[in-house]
């Protein structure tokens, strides 16, 4: 079984795409009972992330396994704060990443990754980012083998 990564096409991929929101959705409600699963999330998101990524400059990865679409990575650019030194600045982010239950543990994840890494140093940046919930300890251990450590942490206090 093989895979491909490519770009999105937005008239071949969109359906895919708010599955992949939805399926996103689903694996972290779990984890993260703040997350939404109501019938308009997907749509709500994607015209969030896609007018985003027009602001950025960002990319959508696909991966495609036997012609069927199995997973995504959706990468913006972003500028970290003005007191990080102006050469630390600018850095990949890979907002989304998820891969369908059936194609887990394949490298598809990892080859997402990669794309989104190389399209990050043919931009001539050299950081890309990540964010994971602190219970989803599945993808935090892929992260990290894929080189990715711990940056900073937010914390949360219900009131």
């Amino acid at each position: 079984m093989t895979f491909i990564i490519r770009d999105f096409d937005a008239a071949r991929d969109e359906a895919a795409a708010l599955s992949f929101i939805d399926g996103s959705q689903l694996y972290e409600v779990p984890l993260e009972p703040n997350r939404r699963v109501d019938a308009t999330v997907a749509r709500d998101h994607f015209t969030f992330m896609t007018d985003r990524l027009a602001q950025t400059g960002g990319r959508i990865f696909m991966a495609e396994r036997d012609g069927r679409t199995v997973g995504w990575a959706v990468m913006s650019f972003e500028n970290n704060p003005v007191f990080v030194t102006d050469a630390e600045r600018p850095h990949g982010y890979i907002a989304e990443l998820f891969v369908e239950e059936g194609s887990r543990g394949l490298g598809v994840g990892r080859a997402l990754i990669a794309a989104c890494e190389d399209e990050t140093l043919r931009r001539g940046l050299r950081q890309v980012k990540i964010g994971v919930l602190v219970a989803n300890r599945r993808s935090a251990d892929i992260y990290q083998k894929a080189g990715y450590a711990p940056y900073s942490m937010e914390l949360r206090k219900y009131l």
